[in-house]
């Protein structure tokens, strides 16, 4: 399901996992699990227009051309910490892919996106870049790593989240109208403190059982 730039994967697979993630007394391994088997989801959907090129192949009877992706031409781009929990499952469906990292922290007085880290395959001007980050809230650590990825010039830049609200998806909008946002789910709003309701809560924690 599209709404504008956002593509919302609701799939039943898809939601019931969600679903399951949702709950406040999912364990640290569980939640773990389903962020990862989410996430490998989400890949089919994302990657669905991936170029191919066609190959020959010996099967057991007879040779016979078939269609593959470039892997090494895909970059999956994790924004520390959270976007990590969903990197493994990303790499499950692509294991060629290449991987770059943003380290962003969202000051908790102003919620804007501080940079501490950057580290990029080289030649991204080559290369189609997946941004995966498991929360799309006040949209201001979306926003800071596309910015700093487009210095660079990539072919094109996707962002995959696990969750979204209208916040998020409007500040996307405005400063990068033509990057297309996956998401599992379209949740209602942001509360005082950037967090998204009804939500799952603080990602980052319930990953890596930091709470």
């Amino acid at each position: 399901m599209a709404t504008g730039g956002v593509h919302v994967v609701d799939h039943p697979l898809v939601q019931h996992k969600m679903t399951l993630m949702r709950r406040k007394d999912a364990s640290t391994n569980s939640f773990r699990r389903l962020v990862h088997e989410v996430s490998a989801l989400l890949a089919y959907e994302v990657l669905r227009d991936t170029t191919t090129h066609e190959v020959e192949v010996d099967t057991p009877l007879e040779r016979t051309t078939g269609r593959v992706i470039d892997g090494k031409k895909l970059v999956f781009v994790s924004i520390l910490r959270a976007g990590t929990g969903m990197l493994d499952g990303m790499l499950e469906v692509v294991p060629s892919a290449r991987v770059g990292h943003i380290g962003l922290y969202r000051d908790p007085k102003t919620l804007v996106a501080v940079e501490y880290y950057f580290k990029m395959p080289g030649d991204l001007g080559e290369r189609d870049l997946v941004v995966v980050d498991p929360m799309l809230a006040t949209g201001n650590s979306a926003v800071a790593a596309v910015d700093r990825l487009r210095e660079y010039g990539p072919k094109s830049i996707k962002y995959v989240c696990l969750l979204t609200c209208p916040e998020g998806v409007a500040a996307m909008a405005e400063a990068h109208p033509d990057v297309p946002v996956y998401t599992a789910a379209l949740d209602r709003q942001l509360d005082g403190q950037g967090y998204i309701l009804p939500g799952l809560g603080d990602i980052g924690d319930r990953i890596f059982g930091t709470k």
